[in-house]
């Protein structure tokens, strides 16, 4: 018999990165839901923050969301305000751009005051369960917890992914989860039955989710059957 209060969870893909040609690419096969950058990202390009997330924001129309981190010099919760209003501006009123902040109080004064206004927002650099928990107390529409960094120094990234989707399900918290720091395709498997929402993974990991031994395999031989296949 089936539960009809089961929640359906349906993980979806964002690309974490600054790069255009990555992001078209991605955006080209379907999968895209929304992008993840941060200034660190952005200063690998060589271009101005503002101008890279305009372009982002025009290569992507249907995605929900593009992230604009704040800046690190941003310390106080006013700063961050301020840094925000900017990167509205950018979105046209379209209610796509995300503005991403640090788990810190000052962030999260932020992220409720911006929540209060109607603007996306994502808690990020996330290590704990309790980080999540204020800031899905927030309002944080998003929350990333960063995964891979704590792989990093052996603690298991994953589980804690598990345990901030059991705590929003017990709790009813809307804000959904953004499993960031993703390194490989074994991560984004777990971190999709560990009850995350979203997954936000370099382009490189996006390719390796499509990949595997026996699948070139059996393109080979597709090939190699087909050229002897008579012709008309």
């Amino acid at each position: 018999m089936i539960n009809e209060s089961t929640e359906v969870m349906i993980l979806k893909f964002f690309i974490d990165t600054a790069n255009i040609g990555d992001i078209q690419k991605a955006y080209k096969i379907g999968v895209l839901s929304g992008v993840t950058t941060n200034p660190s990202l952005v200063a690998k390009e060589g271009v101005k923050f503002e101008d890279r997330i305009s372009e982002i924001l025009q290569l992507v129309p249907e995605v929900e969301s593009v992230s604009a981190e704040v800046t690190p010099n941003a310390l106080s919760a006013e700063e961050m305000i301020a840094e925000a209003n900017e990167l509205i501006k950018i979105n046209k009123g379209d209610n796509k751009i995300t503005i991403k902040l640090p788990m810190t109080l000052a962030g999260l004064e932020a992220c409720r005051y911006l929540t209060r206004k109607g603007v996306k927002t994502n808690i990020t650099l996330i290590f704990t369960v309790n980080q999540a928990l204020l800031a899905a107390r927030a309002g944080a529409t998003y929350v990333s917890p960063f995964l891979g960094r704590l792989d990093d120094i052996s603690e298991d990234g994953v589980l804690l992914v598990s345990k901030i989707a059991e705590l929003f399900r017990i709790h009813k918290l809307d804000a959904q989860i953004i499993a960031a720091s993703v390194r490989h395709p074994d991560h984004v498997t777990r971190v999709a039955m560990a009850g995350a929402h979203i997954a936000t993974i370099p382009f490189s990991v996006i390719e390796q989710l499509t990949r595997h031994p026996l699948t070139d395999q059996g393109m080979e031989k597709f090939a190699a059957d087909w050229s002897k296949a008579p012709k008309l």
